[in-house]
């Protein structure tokens, strides 16, 4: 995982905001070129050990409403590139089309099986396969959706220096961030005014600090938040 050069970063990108960062990064490049090869070999070794699982809960979600497994949807990633995440299907077929892209608390259009994924975070394990092939990494800012990245201020771009991650800071403390929002709120008003300046702080952070050792810290504290 290589850092471009400065002159050929997207012009978004080229901001006085994102410098700062950006040269941490850079004096951090060995770090970085380890981070992807722990990427590539754990998504690896994860995928051949959690296969079972993966198609038991495959065959559970087809057999609760004999809809799609996968659900895909157009998230942005390093340097603000457009890519399709993978995630088990929680919500009922089109749910995007018939509400706002952010969840609510107790929202209905969760199915039964979904609740149970959503709440040990099952649904993301098929973002392995986004990390094999270097879409995501497993430690980063969550990809928000294009309609939300065009919300970020000139320092929120310098997050799109790395590829987006499975989990980070932000991403433990708001791992109820649903019942921030209730159903009287404008739900993507609320997050983009709110939640997401809140994440962002959390995400500047651990983008201006970044260590191959606080990644490790920050998974295993996933695994314990999860396991809660």
């Amino acid at each position: 995982m290589i850092i471009k050069n400065w002159e050929k970063l997207p012009e978004n990108l080229r901001k006085d905001e994102v410098h700062i960062y950006y040269e941490g990064l850079r004096k951090k490049s060995f770090s970085l070129m380890l981070k992807r090869l722990f990427d590539v070999i754990m998504s690896l070794i994860l995928i051949l050990i959690l296969s079972p699982v993966l198609i038991i809960i495959s065959i559970i979600i087809k057999k609760e409403d004999g809809g799609s497994v996968f659900y895909r949807q157009v998230r942005i990633t390093q340097y603000g590139k457009e890519f399709k995440i993978f995630k088990f299907r929680t919500m009922v077929e089109g749910a995007d089309k018939i509400g706002s892209l952010v969840t609510r608390n107790e929202d209905s259009r969760i199915t039964r099986v979904g609740k149970t994924l959503r709440k040990y975070r099952l649904d993301e394990l098929p973002q392995l396969f986004n990390i094999l092939i270097g879409e995501m990494t497993f430690v980063g800012t969550r990809p928000e959706v294009p309609k939300y990245v065009e919300k970020y201020t000139d320092e929120m771009m310098a997050t799109l220096l790395l590829p987006a991650g499975v989990t980070s800071e932000a991403s433990i403390m708001f791992k109820d961030e649903d019942k921030f929002i209730s159903k009287e709120n404008d739900a993507d008003k609320v997050y983009v005014e709110e939640i997401l300046p809140k994440k962002m702080e959390y995400n500047l952070n651990q983008l201006k600090n970044f260590s191959i050792a606080y990644e490790i810290l920050l998974l295993l504290k996933t695994v314990r938040a999860v396991s809660r």
